[in-house]
């Protein structure tokens, strides 16, 4: 299996079981074969920007705390308050303690069940018995049974080895929802980041807006402009405001939904307040090897117990159209009185051994049979299915870096463009040679510019985010330091000093 965890005390019992316990009905599972992928589909080059160039370096790993990244302090503790109090991931975990508790109780098949009973019984007879007098007693039997049902065709050791994939699915499950709710909290930072930096934007259009208005006020009570431009500066001005409360409604579902990442109410909001100057993008993107892709996104690791499980259910199927064979055996004391039930001469004792097959059921065990082939089939496709949108995920965000990076120069390159041309407008207006439209008209390109170049840098922030997560996150070394030189990944050392 290539999606390894570490092993319970009961995964290790039952893989001891099963190792020992000769063959079993139904097909080995044997794993999907690793896929014939060398490279990613995207450009190797640096990602070039007037805020500072982006490398991906190959074949390096990813650190467990991979938003640590981003080296902003309070980024690192949200997300250790929301892995600690996020409801979801207790809920993932509570799911893994059910299946290994499934898989403690399918292990104890393997084993014989013993049975103790005690009866006491006050009895009369009738003078109809024998000697034809009336008799009154009281009888007393102890006896301990022991049955086992013997697992010839291996039905129950297909039936632990799907309790323990169940597990593994279980474990990769609750690191896909670690994955995601890490990846969420970094993502509405972000956001958060952005909005903010977009709200100020807007705001300095509406205090320029306002400045305009005032002058316009004035130039019209000097009777220099008509009532018709004030009327438009009024309208020009109400439009910027307008653009204030869905940003500002954004920023404060953004922030509730942060609460909710971490446990808490939406009135109880966290602490921080996100800054795009607070986050630093890093410099350096490790990127693993495609083929350790399969080994390393949770929900393909998942795919494959899921997998597991199904080709497993088929032995099930097969082992239950076979004889069923169960060992009993019973021993036992009967006796009048109590102190003679360990007497000899009181005891009793039984042995046999049954066999039991369904002769006629038109049908019904050989289509559950069937049934099973069909769900491995669905669950190699859904593997196949999965395995894909991990390639897919991982080249889509690295072509997105691309993007970003020149999306981010265009956005820079205008953002400049527009400043320079509202401090040539600026001087044209104190001297005289443009009006107040031409100026207006500058400073709201200006700041519209600067809005999109804050879009276009915190789309890059977000899109870091995304390929670091799309490349399994990190969860394998967990319990390991890994370290960082502004984000370059370099030789991991371990906290206990071994290798």
């Amino acid at each position: 299996m290539r999606c390894a965890y570490s092993l319970s005390n009961a995964s290790i019992v039952a893989i001891t079981a099963l190792l020992f316990a000769g063959c079993a009905a139904g097909p080995d599972f044997t794993p999907p074969g690793e896929p014939d992928v060398s490279s990613y589909d995207y450009k190797m080059t640096p990602y070039m920007t007037a805020d500072g160039a982006q490398y991906i370096v190959h074949n390096t790993d990813i650190p467990a705390e991979w938003w640590s990244l981003f080296h902003s302090d309070n980024l690192n503790k949200l997300v250790m308050q929301a892995i600690t109090y996020n409801p979801d991931l207790a809920s993932a975990e509570a799911t893994l303690r059910a299946a290994e508790s499934n898989l403690s109780a399918g292990s104890a098949a393997f084993f014989p069940v013993v049975g103790g009973s005690f009866s006491s019984e006050r009895q009369e007879t009738s003078k109809a018995g024998a000697g034809g007098a009336k008799s009154i007693y009281t009888l007393h039997t102890a006896s301990v049974g022991v049955s086992y049902n013997f697992d010839l065709w291996g039905g129950t050791r297909r039936t632990v080895e799907a309790l323990q994939a169940e597990v593994e699915a279980a474990r990769f499950q609750k690191e896909a929802a670690y994955l995601s709710l890490t990846s969420n909290v970094v993502t509405l930072a972000i956001a958060e980041a952005n909005l903010r930096e977009q709200i100020t934007a807007a705001r300095e259009i509406v205090a320029a807006q306002e400045k305009v208005l005032e002058v316009y006020n004035l130039r019209f009570t000097s009777g220099a402009v008509a009532k018709g431009a004030v009327a438009a500066q009024q309208s020009a001005l109400a439009a910027a405001k307008a653009n204030l409360p869905p940003l500002e409604h954004q920023l404060v579902v953004t922030r509730h939904a942060l609460s909710a990442l971490v446990g808490q109410m939406p009135e109880k909001q966290p602490d921080a307040e996100f800054k795009l100057a607070d986050i630093t993008l890093p410099k350096y993107v490790p990127l693993s090897l495609p083929s350790k892709l399969v080994q390393q996104r949770p929900d393909v690791c998942a795919a494959e117990e899921n997998l597991h499980a199904a080709s497993a259910a088929i032995g099930i199927a097969q082992a239950a159209r076979l004889p069923n064979i169960t060992l009993s055996a019973n021993l036992g004391s009967m006796a009048r009185t109590f102190s003679k039930l360990l007497t000899p001469g009181y005891g009793l004792w039984s042995f046999g051994a049954s066999a039991a097959d369904t002769l006629f059921d038109a049908g019904a065990l050989a289509n559950k049979e069937e049934s099973a082939r069909a769900s491995y089939d669905a669950a190699a496709a859904q593997y196949r299915k999965t395995v894909l949108a991990a390639f897919q995920n991982v080249a889509d965000t690295l072509h997105a870096l691309q993007s970003d990076a020149e999306s981010l120069n265009a956005r820079r390159d205008a953002e400049k463009a527009a400043f320079d041309n509202q401090a040539l407008v600026q001087s044209q207006f104190d001297a005289g040679a443009v009006g107040i439209a031409e100026l207006l008209a500058a400073k709201q390109a200006a700041q519209q510019a600067k809005a999109g170049a804050i879009q276009a840098q915190a789309q890059r922030y977000a899109d870091t985010a995304a390929l670091l997560t799309a490349l399994g996150g990190g969860w394998w070394n967990r319990g390991i330091k890994v370290s960082a030189d502004n984000g370059r990944i370099l030789k991991p050392s371990y906290e206990d000093g071994s290798k």
